[in-house]
């Protein structure tokens, strides 16, 4: 943590009003909330089926079971069949703002009183529920700073701490356990071990990297929402056609931030015939993440429910090129075939 990456988390806090500390991955700043709550063997936390692993990992590592939950149409953990799923051993819900759309956070409290809310808001980088930054509400908010996501550093995070007492804590656990900080500060003569930890404290050299794009932020969104616009102003009326549907923001979302842009078709082999007469015209155009019920690793702890959406987003979701420097001529491009194969159906 040098000049930079104390930059880095000032211009964080001043986005999210709140203490955040940029670490070295998403993963990682889960990792750290897993610990912030003193989960225990046995507990078992609420997650939503269709997200990346590390969403998964980060309890799981602590002896926690994840209990995988379906999520609705737009991607987010569906708040009813969380609800019917909460046990006495229940001792967390995670939920995951997929594509940079809100989980309905309000919703989610009333179904789940009481219970500690860890947002997984790896994609949700400046985006808003009621008038909220996404990574504010619960005990704690995990962002990415992956090369995939709307600002990037190649691999990075930040962890941001609503609740002002477990801040010292979180700082010693991404400082291997110790009170460096604290040393760095003057605030004590040596550092040493206070707490469990590890090293999750991201190098000068990615925040280098970080920094300008975070003083960018609001140009990056809004290309980003450019290029989402034309898309869906394009291929909303031909998909629904062609039986094919996007994935929009829910009603109850605020300011989403245009992450991605993700068609689901009727059906795999649609899918796979898409991609493949996409690539022919060498535009990538990936599917997204295998739900972690129908992994290997997830089928240990999953007790069998369908969990319907997931497997249809699963099979079936395909996203189209969205970054900051496509080209208009390349979203034209992507459009184009896109209709193509669309009228084709």
């Amino acid at each position: 943590m040098g000049p930079l990456g104390a930059t880095c988390e000032e211009l964080l806090e001043t986005w999210f009003g709140l203490r955040t500390l940029l670490v070295s991955s998403c993963t990682h700043a889960l990792e750290m909330a897993a610990l912030l709550l003193d989960l225990q063997p046995g507990d078992e936390v609420l997650l939503p089926a269709f997200t990346f692993v590390s969403t998964a990992n980060a309890f799981v590592l602590r002896g926690v079971r994840p209990v995988f939950v379906d999520v609705d149409g737009s991607g987010n953990l569906d708040v009813a069949a969380a609800a019917a799923l909460r046990s006495r051993r229940t001792r967390a819900v995670c939920a995951v703002h997929y594509a940079g759309n809100s989980c309905d956070l309000d919703a989610l409290a009333a179904a789940l009183p009481g219970l500690p809310l860890v947002e997984d808001a790896a994609q949700a980088i400046g985006a808003t529920f009621r008038g909220r930054p996404l990574g504010t509400r619960g005990v704690a908010g995990a962002i990415s700073f992956h090369e995939t996501k709307n600002v990037g550093c190649g691999e990075g995070g930040a962890l941001g701490l609503p609740r002002p007492d477990l801040v010292e804590r979180a700082e010693f656990i991404r400082e291997k356990g110790t009170d460096r900080r604290k040393f760095s500060q003057g605030l004590v003569d040596k550092y040493t071990w206070v707490d469990i930890g590890s090293s999750y404290v991201l190098s000068e050299l990615n925040a280098a990297y970080l920094e300008p794009q975070l003083r960018a932020l609001e140009r990056i969104q809004a290309r980003r929402a450019q290029v989402f616009a034309r898309y869906r102003q394009a291929l909303a009326v031909p998909s629904a056609r062609a039986g094919a549907r996007i994935i929009e923001p829910p009603e109850h979302n605020g300011a989403g931030n245009a992450h991605l842009f993700a068609l689901v078709f009727r059906s795999p082999e649609q899918r796979t015939r898409y991609i493949a007469q996409m690539g022919a015209s060498g535009i990538l155009t990936p599917f997204h993440y295998v739900a972690l019920h129908r992994s290997p690793m997830g089928r240990r702890f999953h007790d069998g429910r369908p969990l319907p959406i997931s497997d249809q987003l699963t099979d079936c979701l395909v996203r189209l090129p969205l970054f900051f420097n496509i080209a208009d001529t390349q979203v034209d491009e992507v459009i184009d075939r896109t209709l193509e194969f669309l009228r084709a159906l």
